[in-house]
């Protein structure tokens, strides 16, 4: 059995004019991400490996939920390719994942993420947000196998 969460990085701020990849949070942003990680405390437990983009709003995002959950953000791994908008560049990526790895979460960016998780959960999610996180089971034993799995659980800032 394979676990995969996703976060969609927390609302970013447009105001500065900085490249794309150096855009932080909001304090709304900054808000958000706490209280879904508040919530998905009961999900999340050290046994989880932690990739994330290597864009200053996916860092700002991993590192406030991690402490929001009470795992290290040491367990963080910055991957410059999750810098990435397209679903099929994200699944390449996850079924790179190495199979003694069960437990994964992922920080990254839409699309890419909305596309990955309605191709392979069994929910239809018409856009997951800003600081939105979905939780997705497979039942494989190897990681190049995912194929079409289980919607476990969401958590969207505005519905909480």
């Amino acid at each position: 059995m394979k676990s995969l969460i996703l976060v969609r990085h927390a609302k970013s701020s447009w105001n500065e004019p900085l490249g794309d990849k150096k855009r932080p949070l909001t304090d709304e942003g900054k808000s958000a991400i706490k209280k879904v990680g508040q919530i998905a405390q009961g999900l999340i437990n050290d046994s989880f490996d932690i990739w994330c983009s290597s864009a200053v709003r996916a860092t700002e995002t991993a590192l406030i939920f991690c402490d929001s959950v009470g795992i290290a953000s040491s367990k963080i791994q910055f991957k410059d390719n999750l810098y990435t908008f397209c679903e099929r560049e994200l699944e390449n990526l996850i079924k790179q994942c190495q199979n003694d790895v069960d437990n994964l979460i992922l920080f990254g960016h839409n699309e890419a993420i909305t596309n990955f998780v309605n191709k392979f959960g069994d929910e239809t999610i018409f856009n997951v947000p800003t600081a939105g996180l979905v939780f997705l089971q497979f039942d494989v034993k190897n990681w190049e196998n995912i194929n079409k799995g289980k919607t476990i659980k969401k958590i969207f800032p505005k519905e909480i």
